[in-house]
């Protein structure tokens, strides 16, 4: 596999584990509605770790649809997380709090359906 250089300045490889594996194909194996969320994380998503994660949850869970519903959830948590982290690195390095939420500005979603 190849290995290309990172953009990623965040705080995530500091309090997560990349896993690795064909992104592409993670991210098609997953089922529409989590593929779709992960569209909309804030960061990249990871589409390897989120497909280990579903199959995780759904060996955990009764039902897919409660497995599903309870991993969104865990993906909103997880970005919230590393929102948390990159705002608190960045308010240590620059002491100011990050431009984004100094102006009380959303993550963009597309429109819920």
């Amino acid at each position: 596999m190849l290995s290309f250089p990172t953009n990623d300045v965040t705080e995530r490889p500091r309090i997560w584990t990349r896993l690795s594996g064909d992104d592409w194909a993670a991210f098609d194996a997953l089922p529409p509605a989590i593929r779709h969320r992960l569209q909309e994380h804030a960061y990249d998503a990871w589409a390897v770790n989120a497909l280990t994660l579903w199959r995780r949850f759904r060996r955990k869970h009764a039902s897919s649809e409660r497995a599903l519903r309870s991993l969104l959830r865990y993906l909103d948590e997880c970005e919230a997380l590393e929102r948390a982290a990159y705002a608190e690195a960045y308010r240590h390095r620059h002491g100011l709090p990050l431009p984004h939420l100094a102006a009380g500005a959303s993550v963009l979603r597309y429109r819920r359906r």
